[in-house]
């Protein structure tokens, strides 16, 4: 059943914004709900198939949206598509970074090589986003008025809150991801006027991430042992992120917004390492079976 909005439809209208990750999964609700209250929408990816796709599913929808192609972990290609969205609709209003890679494995199994390939895309990948998106972020741009500048969202997770097993990397990452929220909001916010903040989603369902991290072998039955007894909604991470792109959210700065039912106060479920390299192989099956693409129901 489709969840109605708390928003009016045209709260971002006449804004841009460019999403890293934007072309599945969460990045792509959220993409989908930015462009459905107003905003013009770039998504930028490394699968040209997965982009295509999103594209032609946003504007059949009525949504502006271009798809470019490109790694986070790359300088040039970050600037190259800040450039291109900036060329193709006039400005930039909002950066989402929502390019993340993640998988389980136990920390002595886990290469320097595997560590260091999630922190690049995470939290190198987002400073190096912001890092070119500023000087557009300005305000519109350079030579611009720079007060009531634009606006970041990083996506983070619970992960490193307390301790989360088999995912030192992606946790490390994620902490990483959260200091840049704050430093950018404290430098950022009094230069420039632009707010930065993060959202942490907890489990949600029918997203890659939770395939991968808690496939169906290790998910308890009707949400036991989560706080609100059941898993979060795409829907409700992309709530989030319009409340903290829209005028509701301009007094918020340098917040990590949690949306995870209370679920990272529970106490984690435990999993033997051979579990987990079991668990990692069947994973790694599907995912090369069936990758992920868009939602019919988005079609």
């Amino acid at each position: 059943m489709a969840m109605e909005s708390p928003f009016k439809a045209d709260v971002l209208k006449g804004k841009v914004a460019l999403l890293t990750g934007g072309g599945s999964g969460i990045g792509y609700e959220i993409s989908y709900q930015l462009g459905l209250h107003g905003a013009s929408v770039a998504i930028m990816g490394r699968r040209q198939n997965i982009l295509e796709s999103a594209v032609a599913s946003l504007q059949s929808h009525g949504i502006p949206a271009i798809g470019l192609e490109g790694d986070v972990r790359k300088r040039e290609d970050a600037s190259r598509i800040v450039e291109s969205t900036v060329k193709h609709f006039g400005k930039l209003d909002i950066l989402v970074n929502a390019a993340a890679g993640n998988f389980l494995v136990a920390a002595e199994d886990l290469s320097p090589n595997g560590f260091r390939t999630v922190m690049d895309i995470d939290s190198v990948g987002t400073f190096t986003m912001c890092h070119e998106a500023l000087k557009y972020l300005k305000k519109g741009g350079p030579g611009k008025d720079l007060s009531n500048g634009g606006t970041i969202i990083n996506i983070s997770a619970t992960l490193h809150y307390t301790a989360t097993w088999y995912q030192i990397h992606a946790s490390a990452a994620k902490a990483a991801v959260d200091s840049i929220t704050r430093s950018l909001a404290l430098e950022w916010g009094t230069d420039y006027d632009i707010r930065v903040n993060g959202i942490a989603p907890g489990p949600i369902g029918d997203t890659a991430g939770l395939n991968k991290l808690a496939p169906e072998e290790m998910r308890s039955k009707d949400g036991e042992g989560m706080a609100l007894f059941k898993l979060g909604e795409k829907w409700d991470v992309a709530m989030a992120a319009l409340y903290l792109a829209s005028d509701a959210g301009k007094y918020v700065n340098g917040t990590t917004l949690v949306v995870d039912g209370g679920e990272y106060l529970s106490q984690p479920r435990i999993l033997s390492k051979e579990a987990v390299k079991q668990l990692s192989r069947v994973v790694e099956r599907r995912s090369r079976a069936a990758p992920a693409g868009i939602p019919k129901s988005k079609l």
